[in-house]
């Protein structure tokens, strides 16, 4: 049995300032691998990566940014001395019911979820290919979503750009594999996690008169859910944990849903 076990490893996570990618990040440094917590939030990406200790580093990233990834795998590569793990993790949602939609809104859910998980595989394989900066291959984790492959109302851009992730989830895997990178890409389907975003989600279709109240949405989504409950971001990291582990080492190009069932 292969332990699930990190040491050793360098790991990238966007979006880990707060919600699921702080929770990753302690769970990969937990693990044994030395994190590179990457954000726009200058003033909480820094505190979590000294929170995880000597060895870790904080570095500054706008994920639709090209030229901001290449900075930042540039910076990862350096702080950490290589890089064999990126969690594609950053994202956002803007409730709307079709109706109502802002395309500004829809722009800008393209923009981070999608485009932004395009550009995290981009240079994640540009660093960990044969010849680029850290050249031993490694492994790419894209975060999805339970929306990805259930029809929740008020999301549907969302669901789209999250069904979009998977997509690039299993042409990358088919890529490197064709091309030598020696890079695994897989993602994970996420459920409904009561962080900042999935609390701002059930207050959205409460307000938007989809459900009675935040409470009853909450209570919706569990209904739908075999193992009764919402997910936690331990779930959720404890999976990223797993699929960059050698005990993953032949999964690659697959979603692992982390959503006790509602999306079955």
């Amino acid at each position: 049995m292969t332990d699930l076990h990190l040491n050793g490893r360098k790991a990238l996570v966007t979006g880990g300032a707060q919600g699921l990618g702080e929770g990753m990040a302690r769970a990969l440094a937990a693990a044994g691998a030395r994190v590179a917590v990457a954000d726009v939030q200058d003033d909480l990406g820094p505190k979590v990566a000294e929170s995880l200790g000597a060895g870790h580093g904080f570095v500054h990233l706008d994920v639709t940014d090209d030229a901001g990834w290449e900075a930042a795998v540039g910076q990862a590569v350096d702080l950490l001395g290589g890089l064999d793990l990126v969690v594609n993790n950053a994202g956002i949602e803007i409730t709307s019911l079709f109706v109502d939609l802002d395309p500004a809104a829809v722009s800008k859910q393209l923009q981070v979820n999608l485009l932004g998980t395009a550009l995290g595989i981009k240079h994640a394989f540009r660093a960990m290919r044969p010849g680029g900066a850290a050249g031993n291959g490694g492994v790419v984790i894209n975060v999805a979503s339970v929306a990805a492959t259930i029809a929740f109302p008020g999301i549907g851009v969302y669901s789209a750009t999250k069904s979009g992730v998977d997509r690039l989830t299993r042409v990358a895997a088919m890529e490197s594999g064709k091309l030598g990178y020696g890079v695994r890409v897989n993602c994970i389907y996420p459920g409904l996690v009561p962080t900042a975003m999935g609390a701002g989600l059930a207050n959205d279709v409460a307000r938007l008169g989809l459900f009675p109240s935040p409470e009853e949405a909450v209570g919706a989504v569990i209904g739908l859910t075999p193992s009764g409950r919402l997910g936690e971001v331990t779930d959720m990291a404890d999976a990223v944990v797993f699929l960059a582990s050698d005990a993953a080492r032949f999964i690659n190009g697959v979603g692992l849903p982390v959503d006790g069932g509602m999306g079955m």
